[in-house]
């Protein structure tokens, strides 16, 4: 079905549902029932529609196909950072697998302030989105009963109200900073800092505690001394490092709520003469893609930006779409080594050679006789 649709001075004509019914040979309401995904068209009928849409290049009007059955196919994502590149590569993520069942994504990003919060969800009602995916990693869960009310599905990160249309995405961060600590362990470090977010985000809260967990697992002691607070960005990053330096005693390994933070460290570490790994091992939180390639490039604990879109994306469908509920969906984590971990400085001393001794010569038995 290749046909074009033109009027009678040969132009082409208005593209609407007539046009299509017209080129299916179907009616306009069987057009309007395939194109909003009505499971009771006939198969065969519905294969002409979209044949004949593809054919005259014509593209629905969302916002009457809401009107008309009520639903937009348009999933809502909130963001807390936009700058910090994790954000921009998980929401990628979230269209991509979206795009791949039907549906259309609103992006906001609030900033951490309420004010902007507030104008997001204003944004996502206003748009009659089906469903919202909030993932600010916990830091304005109240803000968002306006979405409840109105029984809008959501899913959140970490932690999110109990509600009966709300799902949680539980990111298991205990096992990926346990991988870390023991890659640091196996290295010989006994000194471990932590830089950990912005106070009272749940996400932080919940890296410290897999951090201190994994450090008594280890039998290593913790000093609170290097327990030094960021606030998820670079900056932080570099004033946490400033702290530690500052210190009466520096760690030989860092280990940082995300790569961001990790950014700032390595900057800092820099500008003090300290060269990673030589003089200080390094550990970021997300594997965002600039880890690969930062220099050194960065040993990171991987949360699958893919696996949360995924995870999102599938159970607001699950809400919607009447498929198998789940109230927590587990994602995983797992440690990605690269050149930015090593030996804790003076550990291989005993493995180099001695300067200026003599020579040991070891003679043949049989040929000294």
């Amino acid at each position: 079905m290749t046909r074009k649709t033109t009027d009678s001075n040969g132009d082409k004509a208005r593209l609407d549902m007539r046009a299509v019914a017209q080129l299916a040979k179907v009616s306009s309401a069987t057009v309007s029932r395939t194109i909003n995904h009505v499971p009771t068209v006939n198969p065969k009928l519905a294969k002409r529609v979209w044949e004949a849409i593809s054919a005259i290049g014509y593209f629905p009007n969302t916002q009457a196909r809401a009107l008309g059955s009520g639903k937009s196919r348009l999933l809502g994502i909130i963001a807390s950072e936009i700058t910090n590149p994790f954000f921009p590569e998980l929401i990628h993520g979230f269209e991509d697998v979206a795009i791949e069942n039907g549906y259309e994504i609103l992006v906001c990003s609030t900033t951490s302030e309420p004010r902007r919060t507030s104008l997001c969800i204003q944004r996502m009602l206003e748009r009659k989105v089906d469903g919202v995916a909030i993932m600010t990693f916990g830091s304005e869960e109240p803000l968002f009963e306006q979405l409840a009310e109105r029984n809008i599905p959501q899913v959140y990160v970490d932690f999110g109200p109990d509600l009966p249309r709300v799902s949680l995405l539980k990111v298991d961060y205990h096992q990926g900073i346990r991988q870390g600590v023991q890659h640091l362990a196996a290295l010989g470090h006994r000194k471990i800092a932590f830089i950990s977010g912005t106070r009272g985000l749940h996400s932080s809260q919940s890296r410290v505690s897999a951090f201190i967990r994994s450090i008594n697992e280890c039998g290593i002691g913790l000093n609170p001394l290097w327990l030094a607070e960021g606030d998820n960005t670079m900056e932080g990053g570099l004033r946490a490092m400033e702290s530690l330096l500052d210190g009466r005693q520096m760690p030989s390994a860092v280990m940082c709520f995300n790569d961001m933070t990790a950014l700032g460290v390595l900057h800092r570490a820099f500008q003090s003469g300290l060269r990673v790994p030589s003089d200080l091992s390094l550990i970021g939180f997300d594997d965002i893609d600039i880890a690969r390639v930062m220099v050194p490039p960065l040993t990171s604990i991987l949360l699958s930006r893919h696996e949360l879109a995924r995870s999102a994306v599938g159970a607001l469908m699950a809400h919607l779409e009447g498929s198998a509920l789940q109230r927590i969906y587990h994602v995983p984590t797992g440690l990605v080594v690269r050149e930015s971990t090593g030996y804790p400085p003076g550990v291989m001393d005993d493995l180099m050679p001695v300067q200026n001794a003599a020579p040991v010569v070891l003679q043949d038995r049989a040929l000294s006789r």
